[in-house]
């Protein structure tokens, strides 16, 4: 379930990708990515309105999700019959105030937490009807998570911490690859200790990315930090976006980042008010807050 296989080319912003034997062969723009056919495979090809040659892949697809919780009689609902299609390669902002429903949004779309009504779809595959061991192989294998505090061991130095998700990944990049991907190539030693906010958070960014997954998954990943360092921080998640190919989700209060993704997505009330789609992303060294 959900394996990956061979990898294509660099791809140049008008390529046809195969996406296996017997499927038919797709038009996309990825705007030079890389694109494994573990982003391919299975997926569903969606036309651009007006226009017949050229299509999206969906990565990721969410119908109908509702999240409910209770206390007592008490039901506060979270999510409110959500549907959302994250695109291969795409770079996406969630954006919504504290209690809007985006963090329960992205702990679904990952597979740390299931819908009470509604499905997520990976490559065709159901992940809320899998089993647990299939949903921990999902999160292991395909999702990469950052979160606003880092989670680091203190005890080990940099590469150690993201060593400890490339000995269980099947296809990782090497720690210190990833290390260099966020601009810590000379850190590489250092324990946390030793790193400032930015730099700890982007070993956090290199560990989520080392086992090269096909999505990336960020929950206020400068929410800790100050705006200089918050933008050190989004270079290097941009960075893994267009040098991986890795379709990317951020999820934030802060509009400002909205500038820098291929689409907005504004939550309230536990659902989606509108999306917009950005003519053009903004580097994030051009963003100011």
């Amino acid at each position: 379930m959900f394996r990956a296989t061979a990898e294509t080319d660099r791809l140049d912003n008008e390529t046809t990708l195969v996406a296996g034997a017997g499927r038919p062969s797709i038009r996309v723009h990825l705007r030079g990515l890389r694109v494994t056919e573990g982003h391919l495979k299975g997926c569903t090809r969606m036309a651009i309105p007006g226009s017949e040659t050229e299509s999206k892949i969906v990565t990721l697809r969410a119908e109908g999700l509702t999240k409910i919780y209770r206390t007592g009689e008490v039901e506060v609902k979270a999510l409110n019959d959500v549907d959302l299609d994250l695109y291969a390669g795409e770079m996406v902002v969630l954006l919504g105030q504290s209690g809007s429903g985006k963090s329960t949004l992205l702990n679904i779309l990952g597979g740390l937490d299931t819908p009470t009504h509604g499905q997520v779809f990976f490559q065709d595959q159901d992940i809320t009807a899998t089993d647990d061991t299939k949903l921990t192989g999902y999160r292991r294998d395909y999702v990469g998570f950052v979160f606003q505090f880092y989670n680091l061991i203190a005890s080990l130095t940099a590469r150690e911490n993201v060593a400890l998700v490339t000995e269980i990944a099947e296809d990782p990049l090497d720690p210190v690859e990833a290390l260099k991907i966020v601009g810590l190539g000379e850190r590489v030693d250092h324990f946390p200790a030793q790193l400032s906010g930015g730099e700890q958070q982007r070993v956090a960014i290199a560990r989520a990315i080392a086992k090269q997954p096909a999505i990336l998954l960020c929950d206020e990943p400068t929410g800790a930090l100050d705006s200089k360092t918050g933008i050190v921080v989004l270079e290097a998640i941009e960075r893994v976006n267009k040098e991986l190919g890795t379709t990317t989700a951020i999820i934030t209060h802060n509009s400002v980042t909205a500038g820098k993704a291929d689409r907005v997505i504004y939550l309230g009330d536990g659902r989606i008010t509108r999306i917009e789609e950005n003519a053009e992303r903004r580097p994030a060294r051009e963003l100011k807050w």
